[in-house]
């Protein structure tokens, strides 16, 4: 039996005027729908919703070279020795980012004791174990739903984790008081940037937000800048004196950018990354006063506050300079300042521990910001508990301190030896210029490219990082995914590996250079 057509068991057919006849002559692709396509027997296959071109255009222009295509590449011949391939060097060493613990750091003892032992309560029944990390485990486990880290937090963290670290943060800046209120905890310090900008943006044309962050910076701050469609303004630091803070190059920087968008925030990374010096209270003073006179949100990235090693340089906290200023600051200036688990001696970056404190933020905003950290429900309740081990760690006359101590003392001083190391190594080679390492984990050394590698690469450093890979193995990053003043170059490389390996990649980076300057003259 002939059966019968299947549009006419559907519906009546359309007449020409039908809107439905009308739509079915547009094309697919100008209503917005996916194209089908043909496959090689005859079946159509519908084209994807989400393309490249159909894509958040914002997420296009992020952009972060720390895990960029140099280190895809480090990953790549990993996997080629590893699968017996002969290279010019035994195994890849990655001084790309700064993560302690992959470049051999050991973790704090106690820390991971307490972390243990709230991970798998059984153990506090074990007697190996010092009472200290038995009753601390106890202590974040009570504040923990159904005592275990399994649950959910608080959405701005747990209550008394806030409360231990406004007591850290009153002890360090020597009694200047601290609500836990505005303690928020975070995932890492870098959500909680992420939030703070997304709290600061607006505006479209010329009233669109402008977020003030230095040259050179850490690419989190243009990667979010870039995503969340800000205006990114650049202010460079001063590279001939150990990159310092110049108020009127911050100045010069924020009047030009008045003439096309709406500045709002000024961020600060101190001690620095990826330049390592440390800014003195003198700069802090400076700074402050300049963001009150031109009405801007400070923003304060302090999550190297423990690594300072070179003499005569101290850490101060902007927090502490701000009241210590006086009320005409204290009461008026919006400060936000971030630390993390992930650097100084801890290093733990796995466990995306921080927090964020706010001062002087509007009551209506501070709901927002409330509700918008809610919406991700908590940060890590591991990463929370790791915060509190840091801000709160073992005290005088408890079994754990003078283990603490110790490890503690051996991984600043090791530190602090491999930042001499480096700048000392690094201008010993006619072409390559480093200023002291003074705090943080990183070098960032200016290099003198030949002309004739210059005109043969579209980002000479780029080029330069790629060699030094493919023919030693040695991982860095070049300074155009920091930002740099045009016509300088520059490699960012962690002072993280071991001292005897970091010997060898300065000396291969040494001989690299020398090789890559006569090769190109």
């Amino acid at each position: 039996v002939k059966q019968p057509a299947v549009r006419s068991l559907i519906s009546p057919p359309l007449s020409s005027s039908s809107p439905g006849r009308a739509l079915s002559s547009v094309s697919a692709t100008r209503r917005g729908l996916p194209k089908e396509k043909m496959t090689e027997n005859g079946v159509s296959s519908r084209a994807k919703v989400l393309t490249i071109d159909t894509m958040n255009p914002t997420v296009k222009k992020v952009e972060y070279a720390v895990r960029g295509p140099i280190v895809q590449r480090a990953m790549e011949l990993e996997k080629e020795l590893s699968e017996g391939m002969k290279k010019p060097f035994a195994e890849v060493i990655k001084a790309n980012i700064g993560d302690a613990h992959a470049m051999g750091q050991q973790p704090i003892t106690f820390f991971r004791q307490v972390l243990a032992l709230c991970s798998y309560p059984e153990l506090l029944n074990d007697s190996t174990f010092p009472e200290d990390a038995k009753s601390r485990a106890r202590r974040i486990l009570q504040s923990c739903g159904g005592n275990s880290m399994g649950s959910y937090s608080a959405s701005q963290g747990i209550d008394s984790v806030r409360h231990d670290v406004a007591r850290y943060i009153k002890r360090r800046d020597d009694g200047v008081p601290c609500d836990p209120d505005n303690i928020y905890l975070t995932t890492g310090a870098s959500d909680g940037i992420v939030t703070m900008l997304k709290l600061l943006v607006c505006g479209e044309g010329a009233t669109r937000t402008g977020i003030m962050i230095s040259i050179p910076q850490y690419p989190l701050y243009s990667a979010a800048l870039a995503e969340l469609g800000a205006v990114q303004i650049n202010y460079y630091l001063n590279e001939q004196k150990c990159w310092s803070l110049d108020i009127s190059e911050l100045q010069r920087s924020l009047d030009e950018a008045r003439q096309h968008c709406n500045p709002r925030a000024l961020c600060i990374i101190n001690p620095g990354n990826p330049t390592g010096q440390v800014q003195s209270r003198q700069c802090i003073e400076d700074v402050i006063r300049f963001a009150a006179k031109e009405r801007l949100f400070l923003m304060a990235d302090e999550v190297y506050q423990d690594n300072v090693y070179a003499e005569g340089c101290q850490f101060h906290s902007f927090k502490k300079v701000l009241f210590e200023m006086g009320p005409e600051y204290s009461n008026t200036v919006e400060l936000v300042s971030f630390h993390s688990t992930s650097k100084c001696y801890m290093g733990e970056c796995g466990f995306r521990g921080g927090y964020m404190e706010i001062i002087n933020l509007d009551s209506e905003v501070k709901a927002q910001l409330t509700k918008l950290v809610s919406v991700r429900l908590c940060p890590p309740v591991p990463g929370q508990a790791l915060m509190d081990l840091v801000v709160n760690p073992p005290q005088p006359g408890e079994p754990s301190h003078e283990k603490f101590i110790k490890e503690r003392t051996t991984t600043l001083c090791a530190l602090a030896e491999k930042a001499k190391l480096t700048e000392q190594v690094l201008n010993t080679v006619q072409g390559i210029s480093c200023n002291p390492v003074q705090g943080a984990m990183y070098s960032f050394p200016c290099i003198t490219i030949p002309e004739k590698a210059i005109k043969e690469a579209t980002k000479p450093d780029m080029f330069y990082c790629m060699k030094l890979l493919e023919e030693t193995g040695i991982c860095l990053v070049p300074g155009s995914g920091f930002g740099q003043r045009d016509g300088t170059y520059h490699f960012r490389m962690t002072i993280l590996p071991p001292k005897d390996k970091l010997k060898i990649l300065l000396t291969k980076v040494k001989e690299f250079h020398q090789k890559f300057t006569q090769q190109y003259s």
